[in-house]
């Protein structure tokens, strides 16, 4: 199955701090929300490159926050 040429994309973010990008035409799905940006899909996959910096999820960033020692 190919993409319609011409997409716009929507870079969007989970719960879990995690980035993808979306089809600005289809409904986010639960659990995600929009980062803000939208462009070509090439734009978009930058975009999260340049911000998207810390690949642990949020969860476990939270928790290596709170218990530095226990990560060692």
């Amino acid at each position: 199955m190919t993409q319609p040429p011409n997409i716009t994309y929507r870079v969007v973010i989970s719960d879990e701090g995690r980035y993808s990008i979306w089809p600005e035409y289809k409904e986010i799905p639960w659990g995600w929300r929009a980062e803000g940006k939208l462009g070509p899909k090439q734009d978009c996959l930058d975009y999260i490159g340049e911000v998207w910096t810390d690949m642990r999820p949020l969860s476990l960033q939270k928790a290596m926050a709170a218990d530095p020692q226990a990560h060692d």
